[in-house]
């Protein structure tokens, strides 16, 4: 067999660098210019590529956009993994647990996410893309999380990450909207303080 030159791409690493791309532009205008003005158009220009061209990647704006979400959970997934697995189980690896999810559903997920839900509330079509994806991010986590919980019961633990998942959602959208830095700190020191609490049954 012909060994491919180095520095020679094949057919299907320019495809995937070309879909890389469209992805990654995809969520850059999500955070730079919102849902509303992220034209396919925009998009492309932002990718380096034709607009035809993208049509052989994705049928529909909408699957363009969940696509994008799923490229930049798929990578916060592997990084949450990667930490979470290096963290101290029982209760001792609760706060630094909260504190990753805080990472993690914040910024630039955050960001690119809300524009999306503000905007499947009225497109159905969008609606249906996304939401897998967003279930697929949260039982993923919560995999990971559950090592971490060590010998606490399953409900308690699902509890436990879905309330944080929820604060940090809304800690993020209060960011978004300016609000008050010091206060989220107090909100996410004081439920890693509660969260412990939980995880010891006091």
């Amino acid at each position: 067999m012909t060994e491919v030159a180095r520095g020679h791409r094949t057919q299907a690493e320019r495809r995937e660098q070309t879909r890389t791309a469209l992805l990654d532009a995809t969520i850059d205008c999500l955070v730079d210019i919102g849902y509303s003005r992220a034209s396919v158009q925009e998009i492309c220009t932002r990718a380096g590529v034709s607009k035809g061209a993208v049509q052989h990647y994705f049928a529909t704006k909408a699957e363009l956009m969940a696509a994008a979400v799923e490229h930049l959970t798929t990578k916060l997934r592997t990084q949450l993994a990667a930490s979470l697995g290096s963290l101290p189980g029982g209760a001792s690896g609760v706060a630094a647990a909260i504190d990753l999810l805080w990472e993690g559903y914040s910024g630039t997920l955050s960001t690119a996410v809300t524009e999306l839900w503000v905007a499947a509330r009225t497109d159905p079509e969008l609606r249906a893309a996304i939401r897998p994806v967003d279930r697929a991010l949260g039982r993923a986590t919560l995999e990971n999380i559950s090592e971490v919980a060590g010998d606490l019961p399953k409900e308690r633990a699902e509890m436990l990450f879905w309330l944080t998942v929820n604060l940090t959602r809304g800690l993020a959208l209060d960011a978004e909207l300016g609000g008050d830095p010091r206060r989220r700190r107090q909100l996410l020191e004081e439920w890693k303080r509660i969260a412990v609490l939980l995880y010891s049954g006091d």
